[in-house]
């Protein structure tokens, strides 16, 4: 079994900072990308940040030069650095990760559980 646990959400105002964690655990072989995905009241859960194994970043234009996705592979874990926090980032964050377990072949994606990021003054 494959678990991905995050963890750092809250509440802040505006202009405030947050940093999201994702670890990995489990009977993992590999992991490929890692990212974090975000679902607001009544939307869809949209891509805010990915990072390849070999450390290539993708970014949603409403978060760029204001999010820092990075990871530490021996840790199996991803960080969201979030800075300059705006209300309309409120949602559940969802950590992604393409992982291969060590009884498969093939990667699947796996999800965390979310944790909720609110920003209001």
């Amino acid at each position: 079994q494959v678990q991905l646990v995050e963890s750092g959400g809250g509440l802040v105002q505006p202009g405030g900072s947050l940093r999201l964690s994702c670890a990995a655990s489990g009977s993992i072989f590999s992991i490929g990308s890692m990212g974090w995905y975000r679902q607001g009241p009544g939307n869809t859960r949209d891509l805010v940040a990915t990072i390849t194994d070999e450390l290539r970043t993708n970014y949603a234009d409403s978060v760029k030069g204001r999010f820092t996705i990075s990871r530490d592979n021996a840790k199996s874990t991803v960080f969201l650095q979030m800075n300059n926090l705006k209300p309309e980032d409120t949602a559940v964050y969802y950590c992604n990760a393409a992982i291969r377990t060590n009884s498969g072949y093939y990667s699947h994606d796996f999800w965390g559980q979310g944790t909720q990021v609110t920003v209001s003054s």
